[in-house]
């Protein structure tokens, strides 16, 4: 199967693209932008199989289908429930709606293995999407984590966190008081959590927040060092093949 990943939130398609790996199912290219996608269509071949996220930096994934006739199955990812039946006005296998579920994303893509193998354009009424964006919905992130300290919740506001990191099986939030606090989920389920033009999963054990970073230095084989304003527990290093993504991130 060729499968392609159009999705804006970086993390959140690599995420994807990780799920549908564990599924045997290889997804090599990954678009972020109307712009980008449209470009893409013009000088490839369509895919078999396409993740759209409905909602792009750049305008609707809709706009997409405005410019290309679009000759591939689709199932949609969205974190608005609002737009989810739009998928079925289109050609569309299924919609997922975020933070993905792995069993949702499975019967998916089975889904789409047992349709009956034939490829038609995409065909779209514009007007009607427009009519559901009259009173568009900002995607909500996290504002504040509640945690358990002692026979206390406490309330951890998502600003005063400089870093989430795993170690021993465990999930923790540091904040700028240099406290520690256990959370009760992991670094994956937080992908589609966390503001990304805040928080950059740096490796597989550390998110930063932009706005905690003191210095980044060079580090051996390419690698970036980061220090934050008080977290100083461990090295935070961006592994190599994240360092491009996240020089991009800062900016």
């Amino acid at each position: 199967m060729n499968i392609i990943i159009i999705e804006d939130e970086k993390p959140s398609a690599r995420r994807l693209q990780r799920m549908l790996k564990s599924l045997d199912v290889e997804a090599d290219t990954m678009l972020h932008s109307v712009e980008e996608s449209i470009e893409w269509f013009q000088n490839n071949e369509h895919p078999d199989l396409i993740f759209l996220d409905i909602q792009l930096s750049d305008g609707l994934s809709f706009e997409i289908f405005e410019a290309i006739d679009i000759n591939s199955a689709v199932i949609f990812t969205t974190a608005y429930d609002e737009y989810a039946l739009q998928a079925f006005k289109l050609n569309s296998i299924d919609y997922l709606l975020k933070p993905i579920d792995e069993d949702d994303l499975k019967k998916a893509v089975e889904k789409f293995k047992r349709r009956t193998p034939q490829k038609q354009s995409v065909t779209l009424d514009f007007n009607d999407i427009k009519k559901l964006l009259v009173n568009p919905i900002e995607r909500e992130y996290k504002k504040r984590f509640s945690v358990k300290v002692g026979q206390h919740l406490k309330l951890i506001n998502i600003d005063d966190i400089e870093c989430i990191y795993s170690e021993n099986k465990g999930t923790y939030v540091f904040t700028n008081e240099g406290r520690n606090y256990l959370l009760d989920l992991t670094l994956d389920q937080l992908e589609d959590e966390l503001e990304p033009h805040v928080f950059y999963r740096v490796s597989r054990k550390f998110y930063v927040n932009i706005n905690a970073i003191k210095d980044i230095i060079s580090y051996t084989n390419s690698r970036l060092q980061i220090k934050l304003n008080h977290y100083n527990e461990q090295e935070i290093i961006v592994a190599r093949e994240r360092v491009k993504d996240f020089k991009n991130w800062l900016e």
